[in-house]
């Protein structure tokens, strides 16, 4: 192995076990590690800790700045551009701005939700320590995974190892930086 590991990683044979390893984790302290499971395990990111996703925050921001930028550029347009009263009409009025808004609304919420989605989950990223472990191929088909890593302040080699051991976890080995 490498002077410096990644991490350590534990082999679960089914969601209760890798479930209780999540909450045994949690309550140990650690906050650098992940599960990996090949299918969604409703509850998981409880038994982890982990808060609501900050995305929906980048989506508002994106539909709002797109409403505002439609009615904003048909008002500039109506107004100062090119002004022209046809038929009695006003020179802006939100009525006749709502079409374009509202595709601007849902072009701009689209694009803040996939540009947050990648910052937050650092993205793209071409290459992950996990994915040299022999394990990793079961855990995206039928084994779970946990995973702690060592840059993590509580992170001990021995005491991690017997942290997973205690929480039922088989085939516990070192990952390579």
């Amino acid at each position: 192995m490498a002077a410096q590991p990644y991490g350590l990683m534990a082999v679960f044979d089914t969601v209760p076990a890798v479930f209780h390893a999540a909450e045994a984790v949690r309550d140990a302290g650690y906050k650098f590690w992940d599960c990996i499971t090949p299918f969604p395990v409703h509850g998981l990111d409880r038994a982890m800790g982990v808060r609501r996703s900050k995305v929906p925050r980048f989506s508002l921001a994106g539909g709002l700045l797109g409403f505002t930028t439609g009615m904003s550029m048909i008002w500039f347009t109506g107004a100062f551009d090119y002004p022209l009263i046809v038929g009695g009409k006003p020179y802006f009025s939100p009525m006749f701005a709502f079409p374009v808004s509202y595709e601007l609304t849902i072009l701009f919420t689209a694009f803040a939700t996939i540009g947050g989605m990648f910052i937050l989950n650092r993205l793209p990223m071409h290459y992950h320590p996990v994915l040299k472990a022999d394990q990793i191929v079961r855990g995206l088909d039928d084994k779970f995974l946990v995973v702690i890593e060592a840059r993590d302040p509580k992170f001990n080699l021995a005491a991690t190892k017997a942290l997973l051991e205690k929480a039922g976890g088989k085939e516990i080995t070192e990952l390579e930086a």
